[in-house]
């Protein structure tokens, strides 16, 4: 899982370097067609059916899923330009919080230790944002954006696995935003030139190493148990922006990161219990 995690934060770095000079939609589109080749093969070749893999019970809510993560893989990659991996893996961190503040609306119980999880957290976004300077920007509004669809993600996620297995939905992830971005791309196709190829051969290969490592991690340990590591994404990332790009990096956000990683992982630690109860 902690290499799975170094895979997802290059790949992000990658992105960041591509994206610089080239179009988005031509990064994500390229990064989702390896994808798609990746899940292809795995479905074929490890699982032995790739009918088995693609059958699910609720196709609508997979197609909605696999188009929200291509958008948020997008609006990810925008962020990171305009603003850096530091801030964006920041705030983003904020997802899980996100999550657990829209259980009232899924008619699920949040406790009091959950709420001031959630409150504290929130707090730590506003430190990084500080809207008393010219951070809160497009780059900032495109990682809020980013997070939401991600706890929206999280939360239809939770939703197919009651009827699809883990499998069922990296296939429809896969192929439903794969193919919306390459419908896309037709239209926004800049080609990379010379060395930028081996940038993005490399990008996909660390993608798709990482979810392979992803896949193994869950099916060999509870995801419950590995979800704690996913905040090391924020860490290597951040480490990335900061050594290759010259990211900004000062006490207060490192204080609303504290704040945001400590918040997801008391209100981990309260559900643990609650579910072991």
């Amino acid at each position: 899982m902690v290499v799975a995690m170094v895979c997802f934060a290059v790949q992000d770095g990658l992105s960041r370097h591509l994206a610089e000079n080239y179009n988005v939609i031509t990064t994500v589109a390229i990064r989702y067609a390896f994808f798609i080749v990746f899940v292809l093969f795995y479905g074929h070749f490890i699982i032995g059916s790739l009918k088995r893999m693609a059958s699910t019970k609720n196709a609508p809510l997979q197609i909605i899923r696999g188009l929200i993560l291509a958008l948020m893989s997008s609006l990810a990659i925008m962020s990171t330009v305009r603003n850096g991996l530091v801030n964006f893996h920041s705030i983003f961190a904020s997802y899980p919080l996100i999550i657990l503040a829209s259980a009232p609306l899924l008619s699920e119980h949040v406790s009091w230790r959950q709420w001031i999880a959630v409150i504290v957290g929130f707090i730590g976004v506003i430190l990084i944002l500080r809207p008393d300077t010219n951070l809160v920007n497009s780059g900032s509004i495109l990682a809020i954006s980013a997070a939401v669809l991600m706890a929206i993600y999280g939360i239809l996620t939770r939703f197919a696995s009651k009827t699809d297995d883990a499998y069922t939905s990296l296939f429809w992830a896969a192929t439903v935003g794969g193919s919306a971005m390459l419908f896309l791309l037709v239209f926004h196709l800049d080609p990379p030139k010379g060395s930028d190829w081996f940038w993005m051969g490399a990008l996909c290969v660390v993608g798709a190493f990482g979810h392979f490592l992803l896949i193994k991690a869950l099916s060999t340990v509870e995801a419950a148990t590995i979800q704690p590591f996913a905040y090391l994404q924020l860490l290597f990332a951040s480490s990335i922006g900061i050594f290759f790009f010259k990211d900004e990096f000062n006490f207060i956000i490192f204080i609303g990161c504290a704040l945001i990683v400590g918040a997801g992982l008391v209100s981990f630690r309260i559900a643990s219990k609650v579910s072991k109860n």
